[in-house]
């Protein structure tokens, strides 16, 4: 817990990134509920896209970030927007809401299992960063 993403600052970064550029009915930042705020500073936010399942068959959501500044922490912030999301879900006809989590943050894996979440502990993530995405990205590929 804690953990704040080194490269993000604020919500204006993520915005500027692009963020805030989607249809409000599909991807983006959502902000929390109005009356959750601080002196006009928003309590967290939650950046999402859709993703599709093949073995579902349906549309998913995936949780990117979810972060709810220090301050809000334990009032029912993060459920509720959790549940924001997971209506967006219903909304939308999808069959899955997704995310990952570090696997020492204990607490938001205890927070995650309370709400009815359970672990993927079938699937590991991998990524490309850095030098080996360049390089991989060097390679002739099949498509444009």
């Amino acid at each position: 817990d804690g953990v704040m993403p080194q490269t993000v600052e604020s919500i204006s970064h993520i915005k500027a990134a692009g963020f805030d550029t989607f249809p409000k009915d599909t991807d983006g930042l959502l902000k929390l509920c109005k009356g959750l705020k601080d002196k006009g500073t928003p309590a967290g936010f939650a950046l999402f896209f859709t993703s599709f399942s093949t073995f579902v068959g349906k549309p998913g959501i995936y949780l990117e970030d979810l972060f709810i500044r220090p301050a809000f922490r334990g009032r029912g912030v993060g459920r509720a927007m959790l549940a924001r999301l997971a209506q967006t879900a219903l909304q939308r006809g999808c069959g899955r809401f997704e995310w990952s989590v570090l696997d020492w943050n204990e607490h938001a894996i205890g927070f995650y299992r309370r709400l009815g979440a359970r672990p993927m502990s079938d699937w590991t993530v991998f990524r490309l960063d850095g030098e080996a995405l360049a390089a991989l990205a060097s390679e002739p590929s099949a498509g444009p």
